[in-house]
């Protein structure tokens, strides 16, 4: 019998609903219905909860290799969601470019802050604005979902901080901002290089 069944049968054998269950395992019900489905497997330390609870040793709800997968998903689970953070606190610095002066202003270019510029049309100050703010919160967003079990959330925020970095560089390029277009270009290039190592493929 494998975990998923094993889980099923303990829980119905105590007259449990998913939900309860749920409640005494501090999880979510969704957490249960994936373990108990086979789509997943719990984490060690909720494996230790389940064990506690129902009165039976890790080696009765688990085999070997179910362990060596659950302990792989786990450190999956932890890279993505220490991605997801840093990804997000990139997000949080693009605040910095509402502050530093690396806007060019006219043909001069002097350098200066966004809400010194005077030579450039006040409706694309704003749009600049607009933009390091929605990145901004996507990123605080992202750091709070990050202290959460909620995957689909956190590859969202992954992909929406991703989508408004292109947005921003494009935006300064086309625009003539090259020092603004090469902080976000860098910050661009760091999260993709996360994303590719942490494996944040939607899966």
């Amino acid at each position: 019998m494998e975990f998923n069944e094993k889980l099923q049968e303990l829980r119905k054998n105590k007259g449990l609903t998913q939900e309860e269950l749920a409640k005494e395992l501090f999880v979510s019900r969704t957490a249960i219905s994936k373990w108990e489905s086979g789509r997943g497997y719990p984490s060690i330390d909720s494996l230790k909860e389940i064990s506690r609870y129902f009165s039976v040793s890790i080696d009765e709800l688990i085999c070997p290799d179910e362990i060596i997968t659950a302990a792989e998903n786990e450190k999956q689970d932890t890279i993505k969601k220490y991605t997801s953070l840093i990804c997000g606190l990139l997000d949080i610095l693009t605040l910095l470019l509402l502050f530093l002066p690396v806007f060019g202003n006219g043909e001069k270019s002097t350098a200066a802050q966004i809400f010194e510029l005077t030579e450039i049309s006040q409706w694309i100050v704003t749009v600049y604005a607009a933009v390091i703010v929605i990145t901004v919160l996507n990123g605080v967003f992202a750091v709070i979902i990050s202290r959460f079990d909620k995957p689909v959330w956190n590859r969202n925020c992954l992909i929406t901080g991703v989508l408004l970095s292109v947005v921003t560089v494009m935006m300064f390029i086309i625009t003539r901002q090259p020092y603004a277009g090469i902080m976000c270009f860098t910050i661009l290039i760091i999260k993709g290089s996360l994303m590719l190592k942490g494996g944040t493929n939607g899966k």
